[in-house]
């Protein structure tokens, strides 16, 4: 008898795995690879939606919970996940410079914008208005982490790279039974592949595709991350990371002539280097209306769980909603109702009618 069966392993079900087996649970997951949205993402940790100068959802106690988390991680699989670097926002005119100084005087903000602007940070990205410097900000090699903490899962035999097939899942009131396996419970943690999952397809969970490039610009130099109409992250080696799109319509998983387009308009916008694009990538965020997560039991079946909705921030959100979530399941803490599905339980009912 399994204690869990997890389904997926991107962002979110690593960090429900590392919270199961923190209190010896036998868990075993299933991943097919079909659900790229952790492996295209940025990796960066900002708490700062640049856009409109505003504190992301619950980012300054995320935060410090995801650091932890993934220097734990770094430790236990013996690599390196972390990098701080520095996230600049580009301003476009006087009006950004004071939405900048107001944001300083909201709550929790002050410990994230840097009261000093700086009037240049490269020759290649100028700007007439200067740039605000974000406190506190990095990025996890989300690539790196997928790929290792995979291969660990296989080591310690609680892995099966397969897809899930629900045709074959039995439940039995206080347990499940999966092909050859029996478990007391399930964690979806699928990503866009909710949309597929049957008992959980009645959640509002939309999705947006985003789309990034990488560049080579060899004259750049650049050593920080620039927040502009898009980003660029250094990645190294002159190799630069520049998205993202948010494209509500298209759920398909391959890069588009119109997604590369935008993203070389708004980059020509402010880079005055040469520069040649050396790869496109895309994949679907798990992204909701109210842009909280899906967390919680199933409305009938108390075996099955989900931890999904995420969106463009896994990597902060990731670890506190799972150990949040595992906190409800085996010590019966109550679930915010920011995040529990059962803010949508009519939406269930009427898909029941």
């Amino acid at each position: 008898m399994l204690d869990y069966i997890i389904v997926g392993a991107g962002l979110s079900g690593i960090a429900v795995a590392e919270s199961l087996l923190a209190r010896d649970k036998k868990i075993l997951v299933f991943d097919d690879k079909s659900q790229a949205s952790s492996t295209v993402a940025g990796g960066i940790y900002n708490p700062v939606i640049l856009k409109r100068f505003t504190l992301a959802w619950n980012a300054n106690e995320q935060l410090d919970t995801a650091l932890t988390f993934y220097n734990s991680l770094e430790k236990k699989l013996d690599i390196s996940l972390i990098q701080s670097l520095s996230i600049y926002r580009r301003f476009h005119s006087i009006e950004e410079q004071n939405n900048w100084f107001s944001a300083m005087d909201k709550p929790y903000l002050s410990r994230f914008l840097d009261e000093k602007l700086v009037a240049s940070i490269n020759p290649h990205i100028p700007s007439s208005y200067s740039f605000g410097h974000v406190n506190e900000t990095g990025v996890v090699n989300t690539e790196l982490l997928l790929e290792k903490y995979r291969a660990y899962l296989i080591e310690i035999d609680s892995f099966q790279e397969d897809t899930f097939d629900f045709q074959k899942l039995e439940i039995n009131g206080d347990h499940c039974i999966y092909k050859n396996w029996k478990a007391r419970k399930i964690i979806f943690c699928d990503g866009f592949g909710l949309k597929n999952n049957p008992y959980f397809n009645y959640l509002p969970l939309n999705g947006n595709k985003g789309e990034y490039l990488i560049i080579k610009a060899e004259d750049l130099k650049l050593e920080v991350a620039v927040k502009s109409s898009v980003f660029i992250i250094p990645l190294g080696e002159d190799l630069y990371k520049v998205g993202a799109t948010y494209n509500n319509w298209d759920k398909t998983k391959e890069p588009t002539q119109d997604g590369k387009n935008y993203l070389l308009e708004k980059l020509n916008g402010f880079l005055n280097c040469d520069f040649e694009v050396v790869d496109q990538i895309a994949g679907i965020r798990p992204a909701t209306n109210d842009r909280k997560p899906l967390v919680g039991k199933h409305p009938v079946h108390e075996s099955l769980y989900c931890c999904n909705g995420f969106g463009s921030r896994g990597v902060l959100i990731g670890p506190t909603v799972a150990s949040q979530l595992i906190a409800h399941i085996e010590d019966a803490e109550i679930l915010s109702e920011e995040i529990d599905i059962e803010r949508f339980k009519k939406l269930y009912q009427a898909d029941l009618s």
